[in-house]
């Protein structure tokens, strides 16, 4: 069997409107061969090309089929990061959002990466990929490395006690997961003012 008729055969497998990635089929053949048959598969509509090394099998429309559609801006830009091995998580604002902490709600959407910052657009949407520091990027996608990010972007001075008891209850941790993640957060840098609060809410906890 050919290279060409691997990579269709496998493609037939996968799910409509989902990104995947040109690695995935790498063990079918050689790089290039690889290459060939979805380069083929692109300019025959059967895939869509969206990043580089970067293709979706397009889905029709559900209320109307002959309208094709292809993987959301963001599920491109998860791929993306998936693919070469970056950290992508969601900006500190809309972290703070999320937790209650800010009451502006972002007007686009914007994840925090290691990788180089970039731009993702399908139609009108839009997903923007900034490149951080990696200590903006600790504990990942874990309930305190949210916290973190919603810490960095918030003035210490707007945040009362127990508007910080109520961000932290959106977390859903328990009483000894929520002491280990302040110690954590007590652990590490943070803007002004953060650290003497978080010492204050954890005597409170304590009480």
């Amino acid at each position: 069997m050919s290279t060409s008729e691997k990579v269709t055969r496998q493609l037939q497998r996968m799910r409509r409107g989902v990104p995947f990635s040109i690695s995935q089929f790498h063990e079918l053949g050689s790089a290039a061969s690889v290459q060939k048959a979805l380069s083929r598969l692109a300019h025959e509509g059967l895939i869509e090309r969206v990043a580089k090394g970067i293709y979706v099998r397009p889905k029709s429309l559900a209320s109307m089929p002959s309208i094709k559609i292809s993987a959301s801006a963001e599920q491109i830009a998860k791929k993306w990061a998936q693919q070469n091995g970056y950290t992508l998580v969601r900006q500190g604002i809309e972290s703070a959002y999320r937790l209650g902490l800010q009451t502006q709600a972002p007007v686009k959407t914007v994840f925090w990466s290691n990788g180089a910052s970039r731009v993702f657009s399908v139609g009108n949407e839009i997903v923007e990929v900034r490149h951080v520091a990696e200590s903006k990027l600790r504990w990942k996608s874990r309930p305190e490395g949210e916290l973190l990010r919603s810490l960095t972007v918030t003035p210490a001075n707007s945040v009362n006690l127990s508007g910080l008891k109520k961000a932290i209850s959106r977390l859903k941790l328990s009483e000894s997961e929520s002491q280990t993640a302040i110690r954590k957060l007590k652990s590490t840098h943070l803007p002004e003012g953060w650290h003497a609060k978080l010492e204050q809410f954890e005597r409170e906890m304590m009480a």
